[in-house]
C-alpha cells in the first residue's frame, strides 16, 4: 500500500508531446507519392549512381537508332521515314524486354523481400492504392521508354519537311501502339516479379515469359507459313505479348505486319486480339490485387 508520503511525491511530467494539428493529406496524396517515387525509381532517380546505369543506357539505346534514322533522312532529303512509327517498338522489343526485366523486380520484389508492404498498409493507403500506383508507374516508365524514340522520329520528319498530315497520323498511331504495349508489358512484368521476393528470380521470370513465348510463336508461325497455313499464322499470334500488339496495330492502326508472309489479322480477328490484350491487362491487375491480399498481412 502507498503511504501519504509517497502519494504526495507523485507527479505527472509534461515531456512536450503535442497533438498534430496540420493538414492530413490522406490516401490520394499517399498514392501520388508512391506513384512518383516508383516512377523515379524506374530510372534510378533518387537512388545510387549504380542504379541509374542500366535504365539510362537502355533509354539511350532506344533513342540513338531513331536519331540516326532522322539524321540520314534529313541529310538525304527523304520523303518518308525508312521505318513506320508503329514498327519501332516491335523492332526494339529485346531492349524493352531487358528494361522491364530489370525494373519490374526493382519496383515490387524489394518490398516483398524486406517485408515493407505491411508498413505501406499501416498508413492511409489500401491494397488497391498500392497496386494502382505501382502499375501506373511501370506503365508510365515503359511509355517514356517507347514513346521517346517515336517523338524523335516525328520531330525529325518535320525537320526533313515531310508531309505534315501523313507524319502526324503515323505519329498518333505509333503513340497509341506504344501506350497499349506499355500497359500490357507493365502488367505482365509486375505479375512475374511479384511472384517471388528474389530479384534475380523475378528478372529471369520476366525474360522467360517474353522471350520464350515470342520465340516459340515465331517459330511455329514460320512453319505454318511454309506449309501454306496462313490462317494458323494469324491465330498463333494470340499466344505472345509482342505478337498480340503486332496484330492489334496491323488490324486497327494501319501498320504493316511482322508475321511470316505478312499475314496479319484483319479487322474481325483483330478484334479478338484487342479483347485478349485488354483481358490480359485486366487479368494482370486482378492477379496483383490477389497477390497483395496475402502480402499485406
Amino acid at each position: 500500500m502507498s503511504t501519504p508520503n509517497s502519494t504526495a511525491q507523485t507527479q505527472i511530467h509534461n515531456i512536450g508531446y503535442r497533438k498534430y494539428d496540420g493538414q492530413r493529406l490522406g490516401r490520394a496524396y499517399a498514392r501520388r507519392s508512391l506513384y512518383s517515387q516508383s516512377l523515379r525509381g524506374a530510372y534510378g532517380l533518387g537512388r545510387s549512381a549504380k542504379s541509374k546505369v542500366t535504365p539510362m543506357i537502355l533509354f539511350a539505346v532506344m533513342c540513338v537508332p531513331a536519331a540516326i534514322i532522322v539524321a540520314v533522312a534529313v541529310a538525304t532529303n527523304a520523303t518518308k521515314l525508312p521505318i513506320e512509327y508503329t514498327r519501332y517498338a516491335i523492332v526494339t522489343q529485346a531492349i524493352i524486354g531487358l528494361y522491364l526485366a530489370a525494373q519490374a523486380p526493382q519496383s515490387v520484389s524489394r518490398d516483398l523481400r524486406f517485408k515493407t508492404v505491411p508498413l505501406y498498409f499501416s498508413r492511409p493507403i489500401e491494397r488497391v492504392d498500392y497496386v494502382v500506383a505501382k502499375f501506373a508507374a511501370m506503365a508510365t516508365a515503359l511509355f517514356i521508354l517507347t514513346g521517346a524514340p517515336v517523338i524523335v522520329l516525328y520531330v525529325g520528319s518535320l525537320l526533313a519537311k515531310m508531309d505534315f498530315t501523313t507524319q502526324t497520323k503515323g505519329f498518333a498511331q505509333g503513340m497509341v501502339s506504344v501506350l497499349l504495349l506499355s500497359l500490357l508489358f507493365a502488367g505482365i512484368g509486375l505479375v512475374m516479379a511479384a511472384l517471388t521476393p528474389r530479384r534475380g528470380f523475378g528478372v529471369a521470370a520476366v525474360i522467360a515469359v517474353l522471350t520464350i513465348s515470342f520465340g516459340a510463336v515465331s517459330t511455329v508461325q514460320a512453319i505454318a507459313d511454309a506449309q501454306g497455313s496462313t490462317g494458323a499464322v494469324e491465330w498463333l499470334g494470340l499466344f505472345s505479348p509482342i505478337t498480340l500488339i503486332d496484330g492489334v496495330q496491323t488490324a486497327f492502326l494501319g501498320a504493316g505486319s511482322s508475321f511470316p508472309g505478312a499475314h496479319g489479322p484483319g479487322a474481325g480477328l483483330g478484334l479478338v486480339y484487342l479483347l485478349v490484350v485488354l483481358a490480359l491487362i485486366a487479368g494482370s491487375y486482378g492477379a496483383l490485387m490477389r497477390r497483395y491480399r496475402k502480402a499485406g498481412l
